[in-house]
């Protein structure tokens, strides 16, 4: 059989380090090839290999049946691959069709016709049922209008083989059920995909093959049919998962206290419009919402790293509505941020730096004003070890860490705190599911201990498994709260778009 796509013993070696040791793929026409493993398993070199941005140590590629040999991105385009990247490549200024026409630009006599590329992107857009509005700019579009665009770019450049690298990583439910159902129709249409991603539960809805990665081997390859969620998730990590640990039950009394919270009145309307919630000990509350309606504002104003125009942030019985940042964390909060580059650490410092951050005044590390690193090193080779942080050396730039490693080094550390109340934003984002596992079991001991938690997440699967109550925000405001036993996918999904439950079930019940 001639495939279409075959990397047959691909070695990378980065000098004495072995990232990729003798892995091969093959994919059909119109396949979807899923590929899986935790963070460092070797599927982002892998890839890197396949799209011409690497070379390989050893191995060769055939397209087709016949070898050939990538030096760079524009060999791949050539050979028909084309990569949709986690992050988006896009020009904000732009419209959709420029972004997806730009380098194969329509002209006559040199000049650009714009009528024609939005001509020529109405066309492909129909042809593959993906809907967008081509005199759109880019800046104003949603993620998941972005993300599409990023797809038509592909499919405009003439790729006939698509790596598509963690696609649902920042979309809201319906938005990954429409970017399955693309994925399935390209297939269809003898489109061969490579999906790369953490979520299994997306890999059994739209996958025919699976092939699992663990430390740059190649753990198993199965049909989708042939094998089990759990199956994949033993693969990946090497062992079975563990559940979740019992709740224990906690006296319920109210820890943080936000009334009345408004922020961006001078707007012709308000980011956060009259939000008022509780946090009580020994409880987490989730907080689900697509983005942009006002969670990241929500965090940023109860951190202190916004102010607020009008209401009140109550911590422990304290108000800290006007508190700095510094003065909240002393009065018992932490926070694991949204953007671990953006709030959580600095790219250009050292692990052991970046670590440290929010430390420098703890008795522990610090006598009369002199930094003790020594003491910070053996803390953080206790994190590194815990949470299985892949770094070659405590003095590395933290930008020279994988995302999801530098994700659990923030976490490590917010968690050291040991304080009454965490603010969770987006913990697993990034991370493998072993991890995943280390951190959900992490907040739900934190919360066992009778803390509070806010926890804010776009993964419903990871709101529903670790929250004791769930409020859902929309357009700025609190558009419901549900009990545990109440919640649902579809009920939190109705309310994040804006929708009405009836209001039995937008009580705001509590678990006993």
């Amino acid at each position: 059989m001639t495939y279409r796509l075959e990397m047959r013993d691909m070695t990378k070696y980065y000098g004495d380090f072995l990232a990729n040791d003798g892995i091969s793929i093959n994919l059909k026409k119109g396949e979807v090839l899923a590929i899986v493993g935790e963070n460092g398993a070797g599927k982002t070199t892998l890839m890197r290999m396949l799209y011409g941005l690497e070379q390989p140590s050893s191995g060769e590629i055939f397209i087709d049946g016949k070898p050939v040999k990538f030096t760079g991105p524009k060999d791949g385009i050539e050979h028909g691959i084309g990569m949709v990247h986690q992050h988006f490549m896009l020009f904000p200024d732009f419209t959709v069709a420029e972004n997806i026409v730009i380098g194969r630009e329509p002209k006559r006599y040199g000049f650009f016709r714009r009528r024609s590329a939005e001509e020529a992107v109405h066309e492909i857009a129909k042809q593959y049922r993906i809907s967008v509005n081509p005199s759109k700019k880019a800046g104003d579009c949603s993620v998941g209008e972005q993300q599409r665009i990023e797809i038509l770019k592909v499919l405009y450049q003439g790729a006939d083989i698509i790596i598509l690298d963690e696609p649902t990583a920042v979309l809201t439910p319906s938005e990954v059920d429409e970017l399955l159902t693309t994925i399935s129709f390209l297939a269809s249409q003898g489109k061969s995909i490579i999906l790369i991603t953490h979520k299994l539960r997306e890999v059994m809805k739209v996958a025919d093959q699976i092939t699992v990665l663990r430390n740059g081997n190649v753990t198993g390859q199965v049909k989708t049919t042939d094998t089990t969620t759990d199956n994949l998730a033993q693969m990946m990590v090497g062992r079975e998962l563990q559940m979740l640990s019992n709740r224990m039950k906690s006296d319920g009394s109210p820890l943080v206290e936000v009334k009345g919270l408004t922020v961006g009145v001078k707007n012709s309307k308000p980011i956060l419009d009259d939000v008022s919630l509780t946090v009580n000990r020994g409880e987490i509350l989730g907080i689900a919402g697509v983005s942009g309606n006002g969670q990241s504002e929500l965090i940023q104003a109860i951190s202190g790293l916004i102010t607020v125009d009008h209401g009140s942030i109550h911590l422990d019985g304290k108000d800290v509505t006007a508190a700095t940042v510094g003065a909240r964390r002393k009065a018992g909060l932490s926070h694991i941020p949204e953007d671990r580059y953006l709030w959580g650490a600095a790219k250009q410092a050292t692990i052991v730096d970046t670590g440290m951050m929010g430390y420098y005044k703890h008795e522990k590390f610090n006598n009369r004003s002199v930094l003790l690193k020594k003491a910070f090193r053996s803390q953080l080779s206790k994190w590194i070890s815990r949470f299985e942080i892949k770094a070659t050396s405590m003095d590395d730039q933290a930008g020279n860490l994988s995302g999801g490693n530098l994700q659990k080094l923030i976490v490590a550390r917010e968690l050291g705190f040991e304080t009454d109340f965490l603010i969770a934003a987006e913990p697993t984002r990034g991370v493998d599911i072993g991890a995943m596992e280390y951190i959900h079991e992490a907040l739900l001991t934190k919360r066992n201990n009778g803390d509070g938690i806010l926890l804010v997440s776009s993964e419903l699967s990871e709101i529903l498994a670790l929250s004791d109550r769930i409020a859902v925000m929309y357009d700025g405001r609190v558009a419901g709260v549900l009990g545990r036993q109440d919640a649902t996918e579809e009920k939190l999904s109705v309310l994040m778009a804006g929708g009405e439950l009836d209001e039995a079930s937008k009580k705001n019940t509590t678990i006993a």
